[in-house]
C-alpha cells in the first residue's frame, strides 16, 4: 500500500511515527499528482489545512484520514476523530481491511459576477468541509487569523467574536433557493427568496460545529446531501452578546431572530460585496452560489462512527 502524507503548518513530521505500523507501506510526503500514485492520503492538521487541500483530494478520489493537529479541528470531530489516538485507531482498522471508509458531502462555493443583470461564474469554485459564512462570521475569522497560532487553538474564534459583536452592524442580505421546473424536464425555473432581512451572520454548514466547537448547525449531517443554514437577524449588541454562549449547546435556535433551514443549493446576494470565509479561510466575495456536493469525499472514520 502507498500512503501520501500532508503536514499542516507547524505540525512536526515525528507525529507520523505512530502510524508507521506496517513495514509494507510505502510512505510519501506531499500530495500525489494522480490517483495511481497513492492508495490513501493522511492529513495532519486542522480545518484550514484540510480546506487548502480539498480540491486536490476530491479530484483524486482517494480515501483520506484526518489527524487533528491544528488550531481548529471541527471536521475531525465530526468524523469521530477528536484526538490523535482516535485517528490511530481508525488507521489500524483501515490497514486491517475493516472497511471503515465512508463517502461524505462537501460544500462548494461558486463565486458569481453580475453581468447585464444576470449572474455568471466569476472565479474558480472552492470546496469547504465545515462551514462557510458571511457577515459577522467572516469578520471574526479575519480577526482570529491574525492571532498567534497557540491562541487560535485555545478559543481564538471566541476571543475575536466578543469585541466584534459590539462593533458589527446588521447588513441587508438576501438568500435564495432554486425552484425546480415542475414540467419534469429537470431544468430550474427560477430562484425564490428564502431569507431577506438585515442580517448579522449567515452560516452554511456541512458539520454541526465550527470555530472550535460552536454548534452553529446542531442538526447538520455529513451525508444527507444538504447544507444547514443558520441566519442571525438584526438585534442589539447586548442581546447578541447573550446569544453567544448558547451557540455551544445549540440553544440559539430558540431565539426569535435566528432562522434555520436546510438546502442543497442556494445563492447569497448583498447590496455591497462582502467577504466569504469557509473553514476559517478567505474564499471570495458575495455574490456566491453554494451547493452541497453529495458523497464528494471518501474519509476513514473512527471504528465507533457508524453514522453522522
Amino acid at each position: 500500500m502507498r500512503a501520501a502524507v500532508i503536514f499542516g503548518l507547524g505540525c512536526p513530521q515525528k507525529n507520523l511515527k505512530p502510524f508507521q505500523i506496517d513495514a509494507d507501506i510505502d510512505w510519501r510526503i506531499g500530495m500525489p499528482a494522480a490517483s495511481d500514485e497513492a492508495d490513501v492520503i493522511l492529513i495532519f492538521g486542522g480545518d484550514g489545512t484540510i480546506h487548502r487541500h480539498l480540491s486536490q483530494v476530491v479530484r483524486l478520489g482517494l480515501p483520506v484520514l484526518v489527524v487533528p493537529a491544528g488550531s481548529g479541528n471541527d471536521f475531525a470531530r465530526a468524523l469521530g476523530l477528536r484526538r490523535m489516538r482516535d485517528s490511530l485507531a481508525a488507521w489500524r482498522r483501515f490497514c486491517q481491511g475493516q472497511g471503515n471508509v465512508r463517502a461524505i458531502d462537501m460544500g462548494l462555493i461558486n463565486p458569481l459576477q453580475d453581468v447585464g443583470g444576470a449572474s455568471a461564474p466569476h472565479e474558480e469554485p472552492r470546496y469547504f468541509c465545515c462551514a462557510a459564512g458571511v457577515g459577522l462570521d467572516a469578520e471574526v475569522s479575519r480577526r482570529a487569523n491574525k492571532l498567534p497560532r497557540w491562541v487560535r487553538g485555545h478559543g481564538g474564534y471566541a476571543l475575536s467574536l466578543i469585541p466584534t459583536a459590539f462593533q458589527f452592524a446588521p447588513l441587508p442580505m438576501k438568500i435564495l433557493t432554486p425552484v425546480e421546473d415542475v414540467s419534469g424536464n429537470g431544468r430550474e425555473a427560477n430562484w425564490k427568496t428564502r431569507s431577506d432581512q438585515p442580517t448579522i451572520l449567515a452560516a452554511f454548514a456541512n458539520t454541526p460545529t465550527y470555530g472550535g466547537g460552536m454548534k452553529i448547525a446542531p442538526h447538520a449531517k455529513l451525508d444527507d446531501g444538504l447544507l444547514d443554514v443558520c441566519v442571525v437577524g438584526g438585534m442589539d449588541p447586548f442581546k447578541l452578546f447573550c446569544l453567544f454562549p448558547t451557540v455551544y449547546s445549540g440553544g440559539h435556535l430558540q431565539i426569535r431572530e435566528v432562522e434555520y433551514f436546510q438546502a442543497n443549493r442556494l445563492r447569497v446576494e448583498t447590496e455591497r460585496p462582502l467577504d466569504v470565509y469557509a473553514d476559517g479561510e478567505y474564499v471570495c466575495r458575495v455574490p456566491v452560489e453554494i451547493t452541497a456536493q453529495h458523497g464528494a469525499l471518501r474519509v476513514i472514520v473512527h471504528p465507533s462512527q457508524t453514522s453522522f
